[in-house]
């Protein structure tokens, strides 16, 4: 891992394990979560089963995400895009395939003036994707 990075971190309205796991099949790689049950903090009963924290890695890309915080709520989807990045066509476009199931397409991949393949879309829980598949380079 780089010495500093960015890692997206998206919160959700109680739905966290169901979209990591989603995303998870998507595009692979390791997930781990934890609950706050698990956790040493203090959370009423209802809150024991949601995600206090949850991480999603593959060889290329690493991002993390939460349930609120008890009495809390957000406006999902609007407040973060991921982006997406890379050369491997076949494998992006597999991701970009995946996690538009049951959402909407909002740009379909395309080639586009800056010599790169890039779409957009909105995944079945409200969040918004970049996918940008670098071309190949004289």
């Amino acid at each position: 891992m780089q010495p500093t990075y960015l890692s997206p971190y998206i919160t959700f309205n109680g739905n966290c394990k169901e979209v990591m796991e989603f995303y998870a099949a998507c595009m692979g790689g390791k997930l781990v979560m934890q609950t706050f049950g698990e956790a040493p903090v203090h959370a009423p009963e209802e809150y024991k089963g949601k995600i206090m924290h949850a991480m999603l890695q593959n060889d290329s890309l690493s991002f993390m995400a939460s349930d609120t915080q008890p009495g809390t709520t957000v406006a999902t989807g609007d407040n973060i895009s991921m982006s997406v990045a890379g050369t491997d066509n076949e494998k992006l476009h597999d991701m970009f395939t995946k996690l538009s199931a049951g959402g909407t397409v909002t740009m379909p991949l395309a080639p586009q003036f800056w010599g790169d393949t890039f779409g957009m879309l909105t995944d079945k829980f409200g969040i918004h994707w970049m996918f940008n598949i670098a071309g190949k380079k004289e």
